[in-house]
This record gives C-alpha cells, sequence and structure tokens, in this order.
C-alpha cells in the first residue's frame, strides 16, 4: 500500500476512518479507529445513497465527504 492506504495499481484500499454508525436512517453513536477495507471499483459499485451534509476538514489541504450508504464495505475494530 502507498501514502493513504491505497494502492494505484491494484486498486485495494485499507483506511482508518471515523464517523456516525447509523441504523434505520439515523445516527446511533460515533465510531473511531476502524478500518475499511476492499478494491475502488466495489466501493463506487455499492453506493446506493448519497447526503447532502457534505462538509470539509483540514487534512493536507482539505478533505471531505457526505454520509454514503455503502453496501457490502468491510469494516473492521467495531
Amino acid at each position: 500500500m502507498n501514502v493513504g492506504g491505497i494502492n494505484p495499481a491494484t486498486g485495494d484500499y485499507s483506511v482508518g476512518a471515523s464517523g456516525l454508525w447509523i441504523e434505520n436512517g439515523n445516527p446511533v453513536r460515533p465510531v473511531s479507529g476502524v478500518t475499511i477495507a476492499g478494491h475502488l471499483s466495489d466501493i463506487l459499485r455499492n453506493i446506493v445513497a448519497v447526503g447532502s451534509d457534505l462538509r470539509f476538514v483540514p487534512f493536507f489541504g482539505a478533505i471531505g465527504s457526505p454520509t454514503l450508504h455503502i453496501e457490502g464495505l468491510t469494516i473492521a475494530g467495531l
């Protein structure tokens, strides 16, 4: 893996994450220290909903994302 835990040659990734655990459309609890892993094409193919809550945080410039509902995502560390 290279910087960011993404291998651009294969599309494999493994990155740390934090956010909110959502059940039935409602935030249940915060999560941190988890790892998500898989293949970039799978994550893009399995996005089933995109929220309207885009926000950016400073991180080597800025990084941001809205809430995403992704089916079949591998999450470790819960």
